[in-house]
């Protein structure tokens, strides 16, 4: 018989959540993905590459068009230049996209650092390949990375950080000082970067996207990840991509091929075409953050405390003046007796440390979030 690689990974929190909602008719704000319809255009091109025959397989990088529509995003939003050839992927999400960068560099007794709460994705894929987790908590309220603590974690193992700018859980960004203290970090200890991006183009107030692609001693060594599913309002069509220099990349490549070989050939058409209208990634800040803002004027008057999202689609609510209930336990009361589901926000740091916020999905329809809302202003 054989023993368990993930002994202590049990089902993941997003499907918990969603599977309680369902079961109690609940309004479901915990799993993140929108609940409005994709942009007809998009959809109409990609009918078009299947009825033109694109069914069968891509390219293994990616369909060539979409990678020069990639790296011309980034030459023009960030000024860095990635060969469309040798350093751009599409993978299926960013999820086999961040699991892929893994399984190319993390090797047994490797350290990564990460910063907790942390997409529940990159612990288990570093612990697979025999890599060590070393969590960084951020703190509550406003999530700012500390970088004397993050020096003091780094050892003669440690072999990659990751970073996730906009941040999920809570909507943190990383600003450009971040990000010169992480280059500085990474350069004088030889680390590897992961920078998860994906919601990369939903940012708020005027914020600009501090992409590692901006930096270039930095993005020298790191693999930037990416989601159009998240872009775009199509979660479920799990398309994403990879950038990163041609040395890493060409490790990336040897692991991706066996992984998935190649990913939707009709999307990666569609979207090749898209992206030739930047308006369509342009817009998406002001769009969200009109939801944002909507939501939140709803809440007023809730016993909620709202520190407004900086970026994603994702608001964390602060219940410490309601209760001193476990947020996981208070999570399950809400979907049970109020009919309202949402994320607790324990499960995603070190030692399960609860600070009483709940993360909250704010992708939807109009009527969808004042049907939440109405709910939560009664709690």
């Amino acid at each position: 018989m054989f023993s368990s690689k993930f002994p202590s990974v049990t089902t993941s929190i997003f499907s918990v959540m969603s599977k309680m909602a369902s079961e109690h008719n609940a309004i479901n704000l915990s799993q993140g993905f929108p609940n409005f319809k994709s942009d007809p255009v998009l959809l109409d091109l990609v009918t078009k590459a299947m009825k033109d025959g694109h069914n069968q397989y891509a390219p293994m990088p990616g369909d060539l068009k979409l990678r020069e529509q990639i790296s011309a995003k980034i030459e023009a939003l960030h000024t860095k230049k990635y060969n469309p050839d040798t350093e751009i992927i599409c993978t299926a999400g960013a999820t086999q996209a961040i699991f892929t960068a893994i399984a190319a560099t993390i090797q047994k007794n490797d350290e990564v650092i990460l910063f907790t709460p942390a997409y529940d994705c990159y612990a288990p894929s570093i612990t697979l390949f025999g890599g060590k987790v070393i969590p960084v908590q951020l703190h509550a309220p406003f999530y700012k990375p500390d970088w004397h603590q993050v020096k003091e974690a780094i050892s003669s193992k440690t072999k990659m950080i990751i970073i996730n700018s906009p941040h999920n859980p809570s909507g943190m960004l990383f600003t450009e000082k971040d990000m010169l203290q992480l280059q500085e970090i990474s350069e004088k200890n030889n680390l590897l970067v992961l920078s998860d991006e994906v919601y990369e183009h939903i940012i708020f107030d005027g914020e600009i996207h501090q992409s590692a692609a901006r930096f270039d001693v930095l993005a020298a060594r790191t693999f930037i990840t990416a989601s159009f599913g998240k872009t775009f309002h199509n979660t479920g069509w799990k398309m994403g991509y990879c950038v990163a220099p041609e040395k890493l990349m060409t490790e990336f490549r040897k692991v991706h091929q066996y992984v998935v070989f190649c990913v939707n050939h009709p999307i990666q058409k569609a979207l090749a075409t898209y992206l030739q209208d930047s308006s369509h990634y342009l817009e998406l800040g002001a769009f969200y953050q009109q939801k944002r803002d909507y939501f939140i004027t709803l809440l007023q008057g809730s016993r909620f405390t709202v520190v407004p999202s900086k970026g994603t689609y994702f608001q964390l609510l602060d219940y410490s003046k309601i209760t001193q209930q476990n947020d996981v336990a208070f999570a399950e009361k809400l979907t049970k007796q109020h009919g309202i589901a949402t994320i607790p926000t324990s499960v995603f740091n070190a030692n399960n440390e609860d600070f009483k916020q709940l993360r909250v999905c704010f992708a939807k329809t109009e009527i969808t979030l004042q049907n939440a809302a109405e709910i939560l202003r009664t709690i």
